[in-house]
């Protein structure tokens, strides 16, 4: 029903969205009945959502730095750079990263030449949440991201570490690593 399409959107669409995903269409909690007597009832108190803790880190800060779970993470992403950060800003709870002028980019996806000329990468839903890669902006950072409606999301972020065996692993190999299929309809191809 209504009332739990709703509870469901709210707590997992700014995830999503983070992502680069929309709220899938399909999912569309208008086209759902209004609440009776044969709903599910909504199990864990109002029909509002929780808000996550400030303290837990942004989505796009708490990967694993695997050499595994960073090729995945390529694999899932359209772009994949080595930068330096000139400048970080907030505005309407999200950050912007500011990519320094010299950059290398590891995989170019349907970035065009003006896209990394002045790059700009966007942090969906990461005003309030901590960010540890972010404490610093010393040093390259290796950053993988979509394009979605002329913007650069960011998805990851790593510190780029030039000694660490994983980070050496998944750059050298990543164009090597069998990637699952990509289905246009599941990841939104449409919105490039």
């Amino acid at each position: 029903c209504r009332s739990l399409c709703e509870v469901v959107r709210d707590s997992c669409a700014p995830v999503m969205e983070s992502y680069g995903f929309p709220w899938p269409e399909m999912l569309h909690c208008g086209k759902f009945p209004s609440d009776h007597e044969l709903c599910i009832a909504v199990q864990f108190g109002n029909s509002k959502a929780t808000p996550p803790p400030v303290s837990k880190i942004c989505t796009q800060c708490e990967m694993e730095h695997k050499a595994d779970g960073m090729m995945e993470q390529m694999c899932s992403s359209d772009f994949v750079v080595k930068m330096r950060i000139k400048e970080v800003t907030e505005e309407n709870g999200e950050r912007r990263l500011v990519a320094a002028q010299k950059k290398k980019v590891l995989k170019l996806g349907p970035l065009k030449r003006k896209d990394t000329k002045k790059m700009v990468l966007h942090m969906r839903n990461a005003g309030a949440c901590p960010c540890p890669q972010l404490d610093s902006l010393s040093g390259s950072f290796l950053v993988m991201g979509r394009k979605v409606g002329g913007r650069l999301l960011l998805l990851a972020i790593y510190p780029w570490q030039k000694h660490n065996k994983e980070m050496k692993f998944a750059v050298k190999f990543m164009f090597s690593y069998p990637c699952p299929l990509y289905h246009p309809l599941l990841y939104g191809a449409g919105q490039h």
